[in-house]
């Protein structure tokens, strides 16, 4: 059993930043990539950015140039550091992890279980 733990949602006014963090524990074979998505009232989940174990990341377009995703191989760890916020950021934002098990080698999508992120004008 795979478990994420996300932390560092909270209330920022607009222009402000944030940094989120999410922590994978348990049977962990491998990580490979690791993610964020989004999901704002009414709409659907969105990615927002991802980094495999090479450190190759992609952005979704509304991010890019405020947002920068990194992660710490060794505590299987991923980070969102979050610049420039605007209203329209404001949603629950969700940890995921393409992990492999330890016991059984079998693949594993893993979600963590959201911190929300809200953003004043």
């Amino acid at each position: 059993q795979v478990q994420l733990v996300e932390s560092g949602g909270g209330l920022v006014q607009a222009g402000g930043s944030l940094r989120l963090s999410c922590a994978a524990s348990g049977n962990i074979f491998s990580i490979n990539t690791m993610g964020w998505y989004r999901q704002a009232p009414g709409k659907q989940r969105e990615l927002v950015a991802a980094v495999n174990t090479s450190g190759s990341t992609n952005y979704a377009d509304s991010v890019k140039g405020r947002f920068t995703i990194s992660r710490d191989n060794a505590k299987n760890t991923v980070y969102l550091q979050m610049n420039s916020l605007k209203p329209e950021d404001t949603a629950v934002y969700y940890c995921n992890a393409d992990a492999i098990s330890y016991y059984y080698r079998t693949p594993l999508s893993v979600w963590g279980q959201g911190t929300q992120v809200t953003v004043s004008s």
